[in-house]
């Protein structure tokens, strides 16, 4: 390797959050486009919110691309989808970039990601009912749009968690329920209407994490506590050995894996199944990672409060 290809992938990895929580697609794909679109985006002084809306209008308009029963549309939507993962991509890489990080900024991505997939849905939905399917479709669908929102919350939640206790310099956007809760009754309606209400639905996506995993909670409030976030090395290293293995599991209930799972259905001509596959495989495997990592959170904090390793 070149010491000039050494230098631009050290820069696409800066814009990271870290190499092991990223996925084979992003690592080889998303985010060397990112990169490139975000340095274009920074030259052309966008900001990472204006990237994020377009992110979303792309994938609202390839939600509804799916709804028609023609191959060729379709295949629009998937390049449309395509192009909204990329550019969901460069949004964050562009905060880093230009470090115009913020929580606002995240907030608004996560309800841009919402959005797309409730135009997926809904436009599942439609399609199957032109089809002939039962109004029953609504329930199934409901069920599984439950599903993927608990799940991408638990992923979401135990990624950063490990960024958490293993990658340097992220432990700043770790945010608890209890302090979000007193943030938002400080501010008012009247003041600050749009920030009360992004916080609201933070508040309310926090909360969910916590409830998902109580014990993973508890670690980190116990960490937190013992360490005064200055995490030690063998806590560190204890949790990149527990945890390092399942990103794998936990990737599959992230987008790539439903992007991927979705086009082979729309080549197939059933789009429908795509609800059956979050509802039957994706909750089982949800189910089994979350009781495995309750598991293992146990455990560490355990070892964190016998006398030797808390002192």
């Amino acid at each position: 390797m070149s010491r000039s290809t050494e230098i631009q992938t050290s820069r696409i990895e800066a814009t990271y959050k870290a190499r092991e929580v990223e996925g084979v697609l992003d690592l080889y794909f998303y985010r060397p486009i990112g990169f490139r679109l975000a340095e274009f985006f920074a030259h052309l002084k966008m900001t990472p919110a204006a990237v994020t809306l377009l992110a979303g209008i792309c994938g609202i308009i390839a939600g509804h691309l799916y709804y028609y029963r023609d191959l060729r549309i379709n295949i629009a939507g998937m390049v449309l989808h395509v192009c909204s993962n990329v550019l969901d991509n460069a949004d964050g890489q562009l905060a880093r970039l230009t470090r115009r990080e913020s929580r606002k900024g995240r907030i608004i991505d996560s309800i841009a990601d919402h959005l797309v997939f409730v135009s997926i849905y809904l436009h599942l939905v439609l399609r199957g009912l032109a089809e002939g399917s039962s109004p029953a479709i609504w329930c199934l669908a409901i069920a599984a749009g439950i599903s993927h929102a608990l799940q991408g919350a638990a992923a979401d939640y135990y990624r950063s968690t490990y960024l958490y206790f293993v990658a340097n310099g992220t432990r700043a956007e770790i945010d608890s329920s209890s302090g979000l809760r007193s943030e938002y009754r400080a501010w008012t309606w009247r003041q600050r209407p749009w920030d009360k209400l992004l916080l609201a639905l933070y508040l309310n996506f926090t909360r969910q994490q916590e409830m998902l995993a109580p014990q993973l909670k508890k670690l980190r409030e116990t960490t937190g506590e013992v360490f005064d976030e200055k995490i030690p090395a063998w806590l560190e290293q204890g949790y990149r050995n527990s945890a390092g293995g399942m990103f794998k599991w936990w990737g599959l209930l992230m987008t790539n894996s439903r992007m991927l799972v979705l086009f082979a259905l729309l080549f197939l001509g059933q789009p429908i199944y795509y609800f059956w596959f979050e509802l039957i495989p994706l909750n089982v495997l949800f189910i089994c990672l979350l009781v495995r990592q309750e598991k293992m959170a146990e455990s560490l904090e355990h070892l964190i409060m016998t006398p030797r390793h808390s002192a």
